[in-house]
């Protein structure tokens, strides 16, 4: 039988857009990145996510009439956004865009290579 399996990475990538983005903190789904000395093209975006959940004392920071909007729209320097992308070789990889700041005056800490998705076999 046929199973996706992962391969874990966890490793900062560079990215390209055919157009800058218009939002610094939702640049959406890269055209290209960049991963040691390989470049790889996205030529579909299979899935798209958003984890703006607020955790440890940055839960703590906001009162609770404003943290479920937040936690749906995302507020400034929390959260990740993911996307599940097909490149042209026909590899799947997960990367994230992590809008936490490195400092204050640097901006957003930029983007992540997740994981490899690839096609394995169940042998059982």
């Amino acid at each position: 039988m046929l199973v996706m399996e992962t391969r874990f990475i966890g490793e900062p990538i560079q990215v390209e857009f055919d157009e800058a983005p218009l939002l610094e903190k939702k640049p959406g789904c890269p055209d290209r990145f960049v991963w040691g000395e390989q470049r790889f093209t996205v030529v579909e975006m299979l899935a798209e996510w958003h984890d703006y959940e607020r955790r440890g004392r940055m839960s703590r920071n906001m009162q609770p009439a404003h943290l479920e909007r937040a936690r749906v729209k995302g507020s400034w320097g929390v959260g990740r956004d993911f996307y599940r992308v097909r490149t042209v070789e026909g590899r799947v990889f997960e990367i994230y865009f992590d809008r936490a700041p490195i400092d204050a005056d640097r901006g957003s800490s930029g983007w992540t290579l997740r994981l490899e998705r690839f096609a394995g076999t169940d042998d059982e």
